[in-house]
């Protein structure tokens, strides 16, 4: 991080506008106040968050105060609004959980300028998180009521009570608490509490990493797998959602019975989605150009680009570390989960087996992400750890292309291109491996040359697993560096123009979102921190 703050420091000229989305912050006087950097940070995830809390409110306030004025009020008081106002929130988070995971909607959307000003769809997947939470509260409040309160209420009433107020909706029987729980509505709803209790931990960041600090006879269980298949679970608790909504206790109005109501548009939209990616990776089977296995176990595929697809640097799902400008898409892949261990294996095995008969590949994308956003800005300053740098490469293949476009607009015709290109690129790569360096050996070497001459991008290796520069432990091989690329023009550690210095471990994303609150209320230049959310 002290390198990270020297350069925001010294590097970046006065009053540039950097990583900021208006374009005349050059002409700001003086550092603007804390409160204001964190107000222009977050008040598009606050003021969608705080809209969702207002109408979660709205609808637990609308159905407390109806079932308070209701006859079965006499029988379970407030539990039974307390739960009816929960099943109301219930519904509307059901709905718009499935929204966030539109993926197709969500890239199409954040392609308009004026959407995307104010929607913060970077946040898509953690707002979807937050709704999770919310259904968790949810469920809490609603089915822990009604099986704490509601219930024993109903099956030990005064009998008296009982037939003035709720009597025909039981049949004109009081029944026991066993007998309500044996119900189509009761039970449902049980059944779709114990899927979502297998779904909702798996799909935690610990099981589905596959945590080390998790025993080692859970972990043979979890994976990105099974919380793949354990998320479609959803598909039963959906189904299930539907048949709890038509039998209720108390009514038997239609009219009350909303929930499809709340879901039809998300289900159907989220429905559409996923037959449309089926059918258009159905079709885009791709030919394997190149495949190539790194050390650190990273799979790097070269494949050929289908007709009419286009993409932007920076895209998912797995980043692609081509440029959009390229007749060819490829994507570096590090065995970090089960899922990208068996790919690496399956292609392992057809490189040493000699027949390479290579899995068939299918793809299915692009979905927009953060890293896009780069070309809004004058500087832009990337910090990759480990094999995330790999959607920061297509950003700078894209920077050198454009780079590259513009010497020969100039050379022909005495003019630069239109398109925008940043100031000034900065990538700093922290990788704990030096084999790490290979992965990318080539796109550096071309990065290098051509910010050699345009002076634009400037790239800083940092290697992690050896003392820090300066340490007496670390002179010899500074010492060596620095006599091998004088007189051959190539880091000996690297392989590239590009030198690599010694560091050691940080929290990166953290300290990094501190530093830019920090230096955008110290300095005439605004930082804005983007960070990929996998």
């Amino acid at each position: 991080a002290s390198e990270f703050e020297a350069l925001c420091k010294a590097s970046l000229p006065k009053g540039s506008s950097t990583i900021s989305y208006k374009k005349n912050h050059g002409q700001q006087q003086g550092p603007i106040s804390k409160a204001e950097i964190l107000f222009r940070s977050y008040w598009r995830r606050a003021w969608i968050i705080g809209l969702w809390l207002t109408i979660c409110f709205a609808l637990f306030t609308w159905k407390f105060i109806q079932y308070s004025h209701r006859a079965a009020f006499q029988v379970m008081g407030y539990c039974l609004s307390t739960a009816k106002g929960a099943a109301e929130t219930l519904k509307f988070n059901m709905a718009l959980i499935l929204l966030p995971v539109c993926r197709n909607t969500i890239t199409w959307l954040r392609n308009n300028p004026g959407l995307n000003s104010v929607i913060p769809f970077n946040d898509n997947i953690n707002f979807h998180k937050v709704i999770a939470g919310g259904i968790v509260i949810g469920i809490i409040l609603h089915g822990g009521t009604h099986l704490a309160c509601d219930f024993p209420r109903i099956s030990g009433s005064d009998r008296s009570v009982f037939r003035q107020t709720i009597a025909a909706n039981f049949g004109y029987q009081q029944p026991s608490y066993f007998q309500i729980l044996s119900t189509t509505e009761v039970a449902s709803g049980i059944a779709m509490v114990v899927l979502m209790m297998i779904a909702f931990p798996l799909a935690t960041k610990w099981p589905r990493r596959q945590s080390p600090s998790l025993p080692k006879s859970v972990r043979k269980v979890t994976g990105y797998n099974t919380f793949w298949y354990s998320h479609h679970l959803f598909v039963p608790v959906y189904a299930l959602l539907i048949v709890h909504s038509m039998f209720l206790f108390l009514t038997d109005n239609l009219v009350e019975k909303t929930t499809w109501m709340y879901i039809a548009i998300p289900v159907l939209l989220y429905a559409g989605e996923r037959i449309t990616r089926a059918i258009r990776s159905g079709f885009s089977e791709v030919e394997i150009l190149k495949v190539s296995l790194y050390p650190g176990k990273v799979l790097s595929l070269k494949l050929q680009k289908p007709k009419g697809f286009r993409h932007k640097s920076g895209m998912h799902p797995f980043s692609l570390t081509c440029g959009p400008e390229d007749d060819y898409l490829s994507v570096h892949i590090k065995t970090l989960g089960d899922w990208s261990c068996q790919l690496y294996s399956l292609f392992e095995e057809a490189i040493l087996t000699g027949l390479k008969q290579y899995p068939k590949i299918y793809i299915d994308g692009p979905y927009g992400a953060s890293s896009q956003d780069h070309i809004k800005y004058d500087i832009v300053i990337m910090v990759g750890l480990g094999i995330g740098i790999t959607p920061f490469v297509s950003i700078l293949k894209d920077i050198a292309t454009r780079l590259k476009k513009t010497s020969i607009n100039h050379a022909a015709c005495g003019e630069g291109s239109l398109e925008k290109i940043p100031l000034k690129a900065y990538l700093y790569w922290v990788t704990r491996e030096q084999s790490s360096f290979n992965w990318f050996t080539d796109v550096m070497k071309e990065i290098a040359d051509t910010s050699q001459k345009q002076a634009v991008v400037e790239v800083f290796n940092f290697l992690t697993s050896v003392y820090q520069e300066g340490d007496a432990r670390s002179a010899l091989i500074t010492i060596i560096q620095s006599l091998y690329q004088a007189k051959y023009g190539i880091d000996i550690v690297s392989r590239t123009p590009v030198r690599v210095f010694y560091c050691g471990p940080m929290t990166l994303a953290r300290e990094l979102e501190k530093l830019c609150t920090k230096f955008s209320t110290k300095t005439n230049t605004i930082f804005v921190f983007h960070k990929e959310n996998y």
